[in-house]
């Protein structure tokens, strides 16, 4: 007796789970290149996503080179050329957004709704295979491809392809799958946004809010033209101590209160439901890549926890996967190592700035220290109103323009400290001038806050031993990078100028 074992046939080259920028990024290159791919989404498009809508400089190339900005449309979306600062209430700067070589000088606001709906038809055009209202539940590698399970409704699937993209965003399927583990609650920012009419401020300026009330986070206003606005907050979800509030009623109180922000909405309506999603910032000690899969974009971690900074990431990490994707596809062969590629290159152009954000974060979770915190940011902003090159780069890493390991230059460095040094010796001064009873009494102050500092580390020793810890572990990370890149002075590929979508590739697909 002659026993078969019939190998059933692909359903697609690649497949994609999730069609944000990400996922469709991937899809629509793949596509071009003459991959057959098959990119699902639990939602139908077009669909809202909670996000502050705000596409950079970065993206918006992303976005022409996939020719989304040749779109009817496009060009009607709200420009940003300016920011401003607020902190409790007072403009501390106002500046245009920093230029770099290759980025146009000015972001967009585009509401995820249609930004996510042009992507997505992007790849559509490109030929890939497209369905909605479809939920992937997980995946099985086996020696002739992936299989991947999924829900269509009520109704089972199981589809078969070399290899599986998850884009199915922070709380991803494919990601729980690969590591074994859902997010920490560490590596979370929690965010909640609503869309206002009665923007009475500047179309071409966002702006952005600080008080202690809202910190480790900030509170925006991103205009989205026509007098309509989306407003947000966003926080890190683990602090010391928790935050209790609320973040919907938060928010809302913010936009009763903050002076800054009544300036602009005088006549302000919120429109619909304030809504909040959940975001994972990036580890850099958990796999973006198995045998047969890779992830991309929120999937994958790619956030930047310091401004919450996502799509131009996932354009980005979805137009490298597909570079990966495409080699594999040639050698036939989606091992881990063949796929590992990816991986380094997400590490070689984003890791580094990952870390210096991320200590950065960790640093200002302990609430305890707030007036610290944002003292020392009054500080950066008093040089930056002074000094054109330093705003230039301070400016830039917050936009997510500048990589941040500038930051750790000699020169922002010294400048920082040079304007630490000049602020308090101006206060001490200060304060000298209003007489001996005035300066004694700011000591008393101090000596107060230093009295509270002891004991609230009195009260809650654990949780600073855990904020020291993870100080430690993110120190670690960031030196381990900057001496992995100390001496390299190329430019960051990750703000590289894309291919477009219509550059010719060839590729020879192996039989399935």
């Amino acid at each position: 007796m002659i026993r078969l074992r019939i190998t059933p046939p692909l359903d697609a080259d690649v497949i994609i789970a999730g069609g944000g920028p990400a996922g469709a990024s991937a899809a629509a290159r793949l596509a071009a290149a003459g991959v057959r791919v098959l990119l699902l989404d639990r939602q139908r498009f077009p669909r809202d996503k909670v996000c502050g809508d705000f596409v950079g400089p970065a993206a918006l190339v992303e976005l022409n080179a996939l020719g989304v900005a040749a779109r009817e449309g496009y060009r009607d979306t709200n420009v940003i050329r300016e920011a401003a600062l607020h902190l409790d209430g007072e403009e501390l700067i106002h500046r245009p957004l920093p230029e770099c070589d290759g980025l146009p000088a000015y972001g967009r606001c585009i509401p995820r709704q249609t930004l996510d709906y042009w992507v997505l038809d992007a790849a559509r055009r490109a030929g890939a295979a497209v369905r909605e209202g479809v939920r992937v539940t997980g995946y099985d590698v086996h020696p002739n491809g992936v299989t991947v399970a999924a829900e269509h409704g009520r109704d089972p699937l199981r589809l078969r392809a070399r290899l599986l993209i998850g884009a199915d965003g922070s709380s991803s399927t494919g990601a729980r799958a690969l590591r074994g583990r859902p997010p920490r609650d560490a590596d979370r920012i929690i965010a909640v946004r609503a869309y206002y009419e009665g923007d009475g401020g500047p179309e071409d300026r966002a702006d952005l809010f600080f008080t202690a009330e809202s910190f480790p986070g900030y509170y925006w206003l991103f205009p989205t033209g026509g007098g309509h606005a989306n407003v947000g907050l966003g926080m890190v979800l683990e602090t010391m101590p928790r935050a209790d509030d609320h973040l919907r009623e938060l928010m809302l109180r913010l936009v009763a209160s903050d002076a800054a922000l009544n300036r602009r909405l005088t006549k302000g309506r919120l429109l619909g439901k304030v809504v909040g999603w959940p975001l994972t910032t990036y580890d850099p000690s958990l796999p973006i890549v198995g045998d047969r899969a890779l992830l991309v974009g929120d999937a994958a971690g790619f956030i930047n926890p310091l401004n919450g900074e996502g799509i131009q990431y996932a354009l980005v990490s979805g137009r490298w996967a597909a570079d990966t994707a495409v080699d594999a596809l040639a050698a036939d062969d989606w091992s881990e190592a063949r796929l590992a590629p990816y991986a380094e290159r997400a590490r070689r152009e984003l890791r580094y700035d990952m870390a210096l954000a991320g200590l950065v974060v960790q640093f200002i979770r302990n609430r305890h220290l707030n007036d610290v915190w944002l003292a020392a940011l009054r500080v950066i902003l008093a040089r930056a109103r002074a000094d054109d090159a330093y705003a230039e780069i301070t400016g830039g890493i917050l936009a997510g323009l500048v990589p941040a390991r500038d930051a750790l230059s000699l020169t922002v460095l010294g400048r920082t400290l040079d304007q630490a040094i000049y602020s308090a010796g101006l206060g001490l001064a200060w304060n000298a001038l209003k007489g001996p009873r005035h300066l004694a009494r700011q000591g008393l102050a101090a000596a107060k806050a230093g009295a509270v500092l002891a004991d609230r580390l009195r009260r809650d020793p654990d949780g600073f031993i855990d904020w020291a810890a993870g100080l430690a572990q993110h120190g670690g990370e960031l030196a381990a990078q900057f001496s992995a890149h100390v001496g390299r002075q190329e430019p960051s590929a990750a703000f590289a100028a894309p291919p477009a979508l219509d550059a010719p590739v060839r590729l020879r697909i192996p039989p399935a």
